[in-house]
């Protein structure tokens, strides 16, 4: 059973920077595209970045030239480098593949707030 822990989370104010990173156990990352994905306050889940296992990177546009997403298969981590906070990037992070899904970590918690 895979477990995703995610990490890094805190209080920022805008215009600040966080990395965030995702350990897991088991084999999710060997071969799979790693997202990561946030849940604003009273939304839905989304899909905010994603990496290959070559590295190759895509962004959605609300994070696109503020967010960078990087991974080390030989540690089982992948991380987001978080720059440019704004208000609206407040919400829980979680880490997973983008498809098949694995159980869902507990998330960590970004707030951006003056």
């Amino acid at each position: 059973q895979v477990q995703l822990v995610e990490s890094g989370g805190g209080l920022v104010q805008p215009g600040g920077s966080l990395r965030l990173s995702c350990s897991a156990s088991g084999s999710i990352f060997s071969g799979n595209i790693m997202a990561w994905y946030r849940q604003p306050p009273g939304k839905q889940r989304e899909l905010i970045a994603t990496i290959s296992s070559a590295g190759l990177t895509n962004y959605m546009d609300p994070v696109k030239g503020r967010f960078i997403i990087s991974r080390d298969d030989a540690k089982n981590t992948m991380y987001l480098q978080m720059n440019s906070l704004k208000p609206e990037d407040t919400a829980v992070y979680y880490c997973n593949a983008l498809v098949a899904t694995r159980p869902w970590g507990q998330g960590t918690q970004v707030t951006v707030s003056s």
